[in-house]
């Protein structure tokens, strides 16, 4: 079906044919100016139909709802002799298409993606792992309301963390035993000293009276600590 600018066009094209044929000046003014009206209003009708065009792509697009980035810190964790499994619970996440849900490895990371679930796209990225991983090996599953990370482990070891920084953590706050060496009786002087140093007032209090009691001892003649 023609458009109007398209009707516009073919009265045109009529008054270029006859434009050509006048003879009198009159005529050919009048149809010179009846053409250029006509082309001034299939212009004007050209501009309004790509207006209209845009408002609908426009329109369509604010339609489409908006996702919303979550960064996800809290999971779960266990491990077999050949795989560390990552939990990351998320409700209705098993109504969505198996290509929403996907998760990137390197040997020493992983990025775990989940894309369009209630108009919100998560991540859950795990750097620096504790142990190398083998990323063909690893995969996805997708259960009810949870998603499971298996990561094949390169070498069948336990693991004592899921990331090297939390096993560097763990290892700072336990406390180093000095080394007996041939003077246990020093060594044990050492340890208490050390002691006293990072303890609280209590724990000073304590080895401030067990010191004192040691010192009174040995002033009489007897051993040092009982130990």
């Amino acid at each position: 079906m023609a458009t109007k600018s398209d009707e516009l066009k073919l009265d045109i094209e009529e008054l270029n044919t006859l434009l050509q044929q006048a003879t009198r000046s009159k005529v050919k003014d009048m149809l010179t100016l009846e053409i250029r009206r006509l082309q001034t209003e299939v212009a004007k009708l050209i501009e309004e139909n790509k207006d209209v065009c845009l408002k609908s792509v426009n329109s369509s697009i604010d339609s489409i709802p908006k996702c919303y980035e979550v960064k996800l810190n809290n999971y779960g964790w266990d491990q077999t002799n050949s795989v560390v499994k990552i939990y990351v619970q998320l409700k209705n996440v098993h109504t969505l298409p198996n290509k929403d849900v996907t998760c990137k490895y390197t040997e020493k990371s992983m990025d775990l993606y989940i894309f369009g679930l209630d108009n919100k796209n998560y991540h859950l990225p795990i750097n620096n792992l504790c142990e190398d991983i083998d990323t063909e090996k690893s995969y996805v599953k997708i259960k009810t309301d949870m998603i499971i990370v298996y990561l094949a482990k390169k070498l069948p070891k336990n693991w004592s963390h899921v990331t090297g920084v939390e096993k560097r953590i763990k290892e700072a706050k336990t406390p180093s035993v000095p080394d007996m060496g041939d003077d246990p009786g020093a060594s044990l002087v050492n340890l208490m000293k050390k002691m006293y140093q990072d303890g609280d007032d209590e724990m000073k209090k304590t080895i401030a009276k067990a010191w004192t009691e040691n010192q009174q001892k040995t002033a009489a003649g007897l051993s040092g600590f009982d130990y």
